[in-house]
């Protein structure tokens, strides 16, 4: 009821739970509480859970890293980073680049078409959930 409900009360849950003929006293409803590891009302409806925040703002939210791949080229085996994002609301993935040395330019040059009004897979999204790898900190923070 408590989680259900972050602005209840100890007193508002005694009377829901008479109400199911449960009498209970505030106190007692206290110590569930505090055992389950629940605030009081003022705190339980301050605190928002990272899934909760991330379900409210999936739309604009857009998620990105790399993966790799080994290619065979004339020069031997090469690891080559794939550079993709997920838009969380309709899960569609976008392969944006690959490279096999993912430096500053190369990055910010796909932070530009990523961006861009016309065509850029990340028209509409407002956040972007990334790693703290060194490759992609710079271009798509700043």
């Amino acid at each position: 009821m408590a989680n259900e409900n972050p602005r209840w009360g100890y007193d508002r849950i005694v009377g829901a739970l008479a109400n199911l003929g449960h009498p209970l006293s505030d106190q007692t409803v206290g110590n569930i509480l505090r055992r389950h590891g629940l605030s009081p009302a003022p705190k339980r409806k301050q605190t928002v859970s990272w899934k909760d925040s991330i379900r409210s703002h999936r739309d604009v939210l857009v998620g990105m890293d790399f993966f790799t791949a080994e290619v065979l080229t004339l020069k031997g085996l090469l690891t080559y980073y794939v550079l993709f994002f997920i838009h969380l609301e309709t899960r569609r993935v976008s392969l944006v680049g690959f490279t096999p040395y993912p430096d500053h330019d190369w990055l910010e040059q796909q932070a530009r078409n990523l961006t861009m009004e016309q065509w850029g897979c990340l028209k509409g999204c407002r956040y972007l959930l990334h790693d703290r790898d060194t490759k992609s900190a710079n271009p798509f923070v700043n």
